[in-house]
């Protein structure tokens, strides 16, 4: 059944997102890349070509419910039975929380959570009918501690990972699993723009392993959630894939 998989990449031009596809691309499944952007969407649809037939691109804005259910149906149209979602739209500002302003609060909120729920809820209204599926929203340790400057971000990832919960729970008896990953610092573009050189030497002094993730650390964690073969018993659970930052205590130069 694994080649049977199609498996819907929100934010998947780019980033984290254009690394999960390329690994549910090496699994053999079916990818359908949707994305806002649409230069990254070009840009990802010359790198990737038409993978043997197994690649879609779709321009998605996860904010427009309406856009939003004609893309899962798209989706079902070109490739069949959707069996997986992965929710990795997101955007990100880092502010202090008497910096933020509540549009800035609002447009995060809008991408990162509500978007989120919106397409999870239609891809699952679609994994309901076949009893099966899997579900995998992108958070963020932000969502999880308390991170200067992400009072925005970090609420609205916080939100997702109670959304995955909730949904896990509702939707268990209908053979769908509901996860998350909540990544620490990933070498990705967005990253780039939001942390200074200040901001990333703070968190290498605060992972244990010392460095930050690559998009390919994240696509993998991401490929084991979705994999019902690998992580059929898993569901409700928030992944930290984040260098070992969420656990760390004090550490000494020693163990640096």
């Amino acid at each position: 059944m694994a080649d049977q998989q199609t498996v819907l990449v929100t934010g998947g031009a780019s980033g984290i997102g254009l690394a999960i596809v390329k690994a549910v691309l090496a699994e053999g499944w079916r990818a359908f890349v949707a994305d806002v952007n649409q230069t990254s969407l070009d840009r990802s649809r010359d790198a990737l070509g038409e993978a043997g037939g197994k690649v879609r691109f779709a321009a998605l804005n996860v904010t427009d419910e309406a856009a939003v259910t004609q893309c899962i149906a798209a989706c079902e149209d070109e490739f069949g039975a959707l069996t997986g979602l992965v929710n990795s739209a997101g955007i990100a500002k880092a502010a202090p929380a008497l910096d933020t302003t509540a549009e800035m609060f609002r447009s995060m909120l809008e991408v990162n959570l509500i978007g989120s729920f919106v397409v999870a809820r239609e891809a699952a209204k679609r994994m309901q009918q076949r009893g099966a599926g899997s579900i995998v929203n992108i958070a963020s340790v932000s969502g999880i501690l308390g991170n200067e400057g992400r009072i925005a971000y970090g609420a609205t990832k916080g939100g997702v990972i109670v959304v995955t919960q909730v949904m896990a729970v509702e939707l268990a008896g209908a053979g769908i699993r509901v996860n998350a990953i909540a990544p620490g610092p990933v070498e990705t573009p967005l990253v780039q723009q939001v942390h200074t050189p200040e901001a990333r030497a703070a968190w290498i002094s605060t992972i244990p392993q010392r460095r930050y993730a690559s998009a390919d650390d994240i696509a993998g964690a991401a490929v084991f959630l979705l994999d019902g073969r690998k992580s059929g018993y898993v569901t409700g659970q928030t992944l930290c894939v984040d260098g070992g930052f969420t656990i760390a205590g004090i550490m000494t130069s020693a163990s640096a």
